[in-house]
């Protein structure tokens, strides 16, 4: 009887690891190229604005290399993805009604849009929305600088260049020269 259940079993890992190359091959970068999306362009613009802020480029440690910031690694187009596709309605509400909050906040506290405005005066505007009492302000807040930071850490730049993401650590280097240092240390 066991052996049926365990038959069973090795025949479905089996379909799915012969299925699992053709839905792998569904992901790659055009998924997240702006389409049927959420946003309008100017909101996606807003979108890159607000996400840039809260993660902007900056000088790396070596003279003349500078570290993207979250616009130039695409990070607006998934945070879009990630809340048209995994959320629910709700948050996508949260994030439309949160931008043009942003931009209406800005022109209220230095009559210009949240664009235009300074690295300071846009950091002013999204603390303004942190420390709100509205809950949708926070809300908004919360969402996108919680996406944005996600997205940022799992680029694909950050994974390989700054954390050296290793898929399989702890390689086993089988045919390595062993050194003479336990016998010179016992001397």
């Amino acid at each position: 009887m066991r052996r049926r259940i365990a038959l069973k079993q090795m025949a479905a890992t089996t379909v799915g690891l012969i299925s699992l190359p053709a839905w792998a091959t569904g992901w790659h970068k055009c998924s997240f190229l702006p389409g049927d999306s959420l946003l309008p362009a100017d909101q996606h613009t807003l979108l890159a604005d607000v996400a840039e802020t809260i993660i902007p480029a900056t000088p790396g440690n070596a003279p003349g290399t500078v570290l993207p910031g979250a616009k130039a690694l695409g990070i607006p187009d998934f945070i879009q993805k990630m809340v048209t596709d995994c959320y629910e309605p709700v948050a996508q509400k949260t994030l439309t009604n949160g931008l043009t909050t942003v931009d209406d906040l800005a022109r209220q506290r230095f009559g210009k849009p949240f664009a235009e405005g300074d690295a300071t005066q846009r950091m002013e505007v999204l603390n303004q929305m942190n420390l709100s009492g509205d809950a949708g302000q926070k809300a908004f807040f919360s969402l996108v600088k919680n996406l944005t930071i996600r997205g940022y850490m799992s680029s694909e730049y950050v994974m390989t260049n700054l954390t050296h993401y290793e898929m399989v650590p702890g390689r086993y280097h089988g045919c390595v020269p062993v050194a003479n240092k336990i016998v010179s240390e016992k001397q």
